[in-house]
C-alpha cells in the first residue's frame, strides 16, 4: 500500500471517528462538518432519501428524539478504500443504550474537494426481516 493511500485512509478514518463522536454529543455542526452541500443520504426511517445539508440535518432531529447523549453510536467494523479523488467506507455500527445490541450498516462515499475529504453519499441500512 502506498504512503498516499495510507494517509488518505487515515484521514477518512479520523473524519468518520469525529462524525460518530459528534453524533454521540448531539453536535449538529460536528455532524455536518465534512458533508458536501450536495450530499445524498438514504436512511432507514423516512424519508427514504435526503438531498442537501438542510434535509440531512432534519433527519437527525428524528434520530435525537430517541437517542440520548450517553447512548452508543459506535463503529464495530470498518473498511476504507481510498483513491486519489474518491473513496468509500463500509461499516457495521452499534446504536442505542449502553447495553444495546442494535446494529446497522453504514456506507459512506467521499470525494476529495480542495484538498480535503467530503462526504457526498451516506447510506444507513438494516437487514430485511421479511
Amino acid at each position: 500500500m502506498t504512503q498516499q493511500k495510507q494517509t488518505a485512509e487515515a484521514q477518512i478514518r479520523t473524519l468518520i471517528d469525529a462524525w460518530t463522536d459528534a453524533v454521540r454529543r448531539r453536535d449538529y455542526p460536528g455532524i455536518l462538518a465534512h458533508h458536501d452541500p450536495d450530499l445524498v443520504m438514504f436512511d432507514v426511517p423516512p424519508p427514504l432519501q435526503s438531498r442537501g445539508l438542510d434535509e440531512y440535518s432534519k433527519t437527525w432531529d428524528l434520530f435525537f428524539r430517541y437517542h440520548r447523549p450517553s447512548y452508543a453510536f459506535d463503529i464495530e467494523e470498518i473498511a476504507i478504500t481510498a483513491g486519489d479523488e474518491v473513496a468509500f467506507a463500509v461499516a457495521v455500527m452499534r446504536c442505542g443504550p449502553p447495553d444495546a445490541t442494535f446494529q446497522f450498516r453504514l456506507t459512506i462515499g467521499l470525494r476529495k474537494v480542495d484538498g480535503g475529504w467530503r462526504v457526498t453519499h451516506e447510506h444507513h441500512s438494516v437487514p430485511a426481516t421479511e
